[in-house]
């Protein structure tokens, strides 16, 4: 008879997210990881699989919930056009206040490019969901007279989708929030 978990296996994956953002793949060690998920290597293989299984669903846990908050901030701005300032503020903010360990979507894409198949899928099905929210809000955006006329969705959408790129790299990089918040600030004016 299986011996029961003795520990939370959504809390040791989200210290694993945290490990992995600050060290990269290749800079974790497996004894870095059991230490931080505060399990034992046997509970680490059975409940995971191998360090780079636990990577990989590390990694799309990561994508699902940062594109769930994005989501939440854009759905909850009172406006389309305000939703998109609330989603990047507040991820501005955030980005910052967790710098020390950065974006795993972005610090794997950097370790990796795209040479590995299952990495690529992950990063890729992540841009989409957010090329597609981000699409959503400019669209309504435009209709309720918010965003330029003129102004493309899907061009306005990849230039959201590398906002947030930089703005994970410079709060990684060290930037104030303030720096954060007038990068913000410009690119919301670059749409109107």
């Amino acid at each position: 008879m299986a011996r029961p978990k003795e520990f939370n296996r959504e809390t040791a994956l989200a210290c694993a997210i945290r490990v992995f953002a600050e060290h990269g793949y290749e800079g974790t060690s497996t004894e870095a990881l059991l230490q931080a998920m505060r399990i034992s290597r046997q509970s680490m293989y059975d409940t995971f699989g191998d360090k780079r299984r636990l990577f990989l669903e590390a990694l799309q846990r990561y994508c699902f919930e940062s594109i769930g908050t994005i989501a939440a901030a854009l759905r909850g701005g009172g406006s389309p056009l305000a939703g998109i300032e609330a989603a990047l503020l507040s991820f501005a903010l955030r980005a910052h206040a967790s710098s020390e360990s950065g974006c795993l979507g972005v610090n794997a894409l950097c370790e990796f490019g795209r040479r590995d198949r299952e990495i690529t899928a992950i990063g890729d099905a992540s841009g989409a969901a957010l090329q597609h929210i981000f699409e959503s809000a400019i669209k309504q955006a435009i209709v309720q007279g918010e965003i330029a006329a003129d102004v493309q969705p899907q061009e306005a959408a990849l230039f959201l989708n590398a906002t947030f790129i930089a703005l994970k790299v410079m709060a990684r990089g060290g930037a104030d929030p303030e720096a954060l918040r007038s990068i913000t600030r410009t690119a919301l004016r670059s749409l109107k």
